[in-house]
Parts: structure tokens; sequence; C-alpha cells
């Protein structure tokens, strides 16, 4: 069955095991006590969570799919790496029971962009916030994002269990999550922690939210749409990059949301475009009218971000 699922199916399903193991290496980072922090730049930190996580995500899907372009934030990683860390299989109950988008099932391995996050929400991570943190695998196929896996390291079910993996191809729904439509008395929206600016709060104040919960990473950003604590996702700011909004796009566009840049166009993740996400990021949830929302974002917003 897996061998002979589509490319696409074997991806996501690969990626659901593989994003899991990653969550195991963050986990056991922590765990040790020495998180190996490295400032790459400007509020832009990366730890031992962040290195290890990216190689066993690299090297697994390099082994599965040789010819496939991964594009990963933390730049070429080694990928001689233990033999635990290898995923070579796909998870099963996801081929078995979904049937692969027709338009996505004559694909070529070359064909395929994954954009891997190994840590959303570095910060987060360094100074305690865990749940916030995700594993982010996106998938883009003709530039355009149609598959991701948002993995929560942190996340305790009710079960005792810790961790989630949550996935969406469009076409094909999401899984691992049950979406909760937010509540229609009052108009909540999700911001960035610790990147606002004038720009950003002028774009917030103009949608007057009842109330705005300001919160670190793309990937938990997206996952409080679907878990119905917020409408929209407002960051009027050139602070993210590919890697952080591929898989969270194609996981909400799946459960029928809309994520688009400041402007309402659609990021492009083809191998050669560049990585900044430089004009903005604005999702909403199914229900909710992206160009509704969009109409209300100030001119000088607009122009601010019109820069792609």
């Amino acid at each position: 069955m897996v061998n002979t699922a589509p490319l696409v199916m074997r991806l996501v399903g690969s990626s659901i095991k593989i994003a899991h193991r990653a969550g195991h290496i963050i986990r056991d980072v922590m765990c040790r006590g020495d998180l190996g922090i490295v400032e790459k730049g400007k509020d832009d930190l990366q730890t031992e969570a962040d290195r290890s996580a990216q190689r066993c995500i690299v090297a697994s899907l390099s082994k599965q799919f040789p010819n496939v372009t991964i594009i990963g934030e933390e730049g070429p990683s080694d990928l001689n790496v233990p033999d635990d860390w290898l995923i070579t299989e796909s998870n099963t109950e996801f081929l078995e029971k979904h049937k692969c988008p027709e338009t996505l099932a004559d694909l070529k391995e070359s064909d395929v962009v994954i954009w891997v996050d190994p840590l959303d929400g570095t910060s987060e991570y360094t100074q305690g916030f865990l749940e916030r943190v995700t594993v982010l695998i996106g998938i883009a196929i003709n530039d355009r994002a149609v598959g991701g896996v948002i993995h929560q390291p942190y996340y305790k079910a009710e079960t005792g269990d810790i961790g989630r993996t949550i996935w969406g191809l469009k076409g094909c729904g999401t899984g691992g999550i049950a979406p909760v439509k937010p509540p229609s008395d009052r108009f909540l929206v999700t911001t960035t922690r610790s990147h606002s600016n004038g720009i950003v709060q002028s774009a917030l104040d103009a949608l007057a939210p009842d109330e705005v919960l300001r919160v670190g990473g793309a990937g938990y950003k997206v996952l409080q749409l679907l878990e119905g604590k917020a409408h929209a996702y407002v960051f009027a700011s050139a602070g993210c990059k590919k890697w952080d909004t591929c898989a969270p796009e194609a996981v909400l566009e799946a459960n029928g949301g809309t994520l688009t840049d400041m402007l309402g166009r659609h990021y492009r993740y083809g191998k050669d475009v560049s990585f900044p996400n430089s004009s903005g990021v604005l999702g909403t949830v199914a229900g909710v009218s992206h160009d509704d929302v969009l109409s209300k974002i100030p001119e000088t917003v607009k122009q601010a971000m019109n820069v792609a």
C-alpha cells in the first residue's frame, strides 16, 4: 500500500511520522538541559533542538524521496544521523483512510518543494512557552502550498499523552484535530508576541477586535484558528519566512480557511523564491470572509506591505 500510494500521499504520510520523531528529539534536548543556543541575528535564536530536529527531518525525507527539493530554516544539514533518527516508514492509517485528490495524483518528485521549520517558536522554546512550539513540514507543488504537517511536541491530551500531529492536504481535508468554530458574538485576532511595531498595531486597530492574542510561532497561531480561539491571524510585518507559513497555509486552507499576504496574494513556494514573507501574513478561519477582513486593512498598511 505504501509504495503504490500516490507521491503526495506518501509525502504527507511520511511527514506525519517524521515530525513526530522530530518532536521527541526536541523534548530530549530540553530534558538534557543544555539547549546550545546560538544567535543567528537580532531576535533570531537557534538551539541544538533546531539543528538536531532538522537533521532528522531532512535525512529522513531525503532517504525516502531523493529527488525532492528540501529547504530548511537551519540551512544545509549533516545527513549522517543516528539510526533511530532516520524514519523510513509512513503513517499507514493516513494512507488507508484517505484518497488522493485527482489534481495531485500524477506528480514527480521534481515537482515538489518541501519547506521545513524544525522548531517554529524557538524563542517560546527557550522561554518556557512550550505548548506554542511546533514542527512544520510544508509540501509545495507548482509554487503553491498544498500539504502540511504541524506537530506540537508539548501538547497535553486529555488521555495524558504528550504531543499531537495535525495534517492537511488540499482536496483531502485535515486530521489530528477536531476544528472548532470561533464564537459568533466576538471577533478575536491572534498576532505576534515579540515582533510588533506601528504598522502591525495599525492593522490590528483597524480591525477593532474584541480581544488580541499575542503569541509566538506561525504554526501555533494557525492552530488557534482551527481551535476556534481566533477568527484571524494578522501580522503586518516582514518578520516570517516561507518555512514558517507553507505548512500552516496548507493545513488552514485544507480546512476551508485562507492564508495570504496583507494584500490578499498567496505566497509562492517554488525552489527559487526568496525566503522572507515580505508582505506580511493574513489568515482567516473557515466561515470568516477573508475579503471582508482585507477590506478593513488601512491603505497605509497595504502600501507599507506592497514590496513583493
